[in-house]
């Protein structure tokens, strides 16, 4: 496995990358499936990636890791895009789906305004103040989530 420093290390090439294509960055993975190494980075950007957002990036990334040589042992590198069911991890990931449908797990079961605890919520993101976010469930109810209490969170699509 890779150290701290060389993990920050990659993702600060990752992220000036995708800046200067335009692009967001949004996660970096380093883990073992397999046989394999996999060096896996997601992009993002409005209206959704491209096959060819991912070829550019690849490129230039492969390109500086070839000359930094933050790694030292083979791997596989993927670009990808989150996708539909997009992890939520941030802040600003959740202030920039707002409106969104949402499935939320938490680690505690936490009550939605009508006293029914859970630890599963699904509904329409409403908000995020103070590191809360505020969610409207589909069964009419609404639910503060403290961030801290929140185990996974992700983008739902309904098709």
């Amino acid at each position: 496995m890779l150290n701290t420093s060389a993990l920050e290390k990659i993702q600060q090439i990752a992220e000036d990358i995708t800046a200067s294509l335009g692009l967001e960055f949004v996660e970096l993975e380093y883990k073992r499936e397999g046989r394999q190494m996999i060096l896996r980075l997601f992009i993002n950007k409005a209206g959704g990636i491209t096959l060819d957002d991912c070829t550019s990036v690849s490129k230039e990334f492969s390109a500086v890791l070839d000359v930094e040589e933050p790694i030292s042992a083979k791997f596989i590198l993927e670009v990808s895009s989150p996708g539909l069911n997009r992890a939520l991890k941030t802040v600003d990931d959740y202030v920039k789906n707002i409106e969104q449908l949402v499935k939320v797990k938490t680690f505690e079961a936490i009550p939605d305004d009508a006293g029914n605890k859970r630890k599963t919520f699904l509904g329409t993101l409403v908000s995020i103040t103070d590191r809360v976010i505020t969610i409207h469930l589909q069964e009419g109810q609404r639910a503060e989530i403290p961030l801290d209490k929140v185990a996974k969170a992700n983008l739902e699509f309904v098709f």
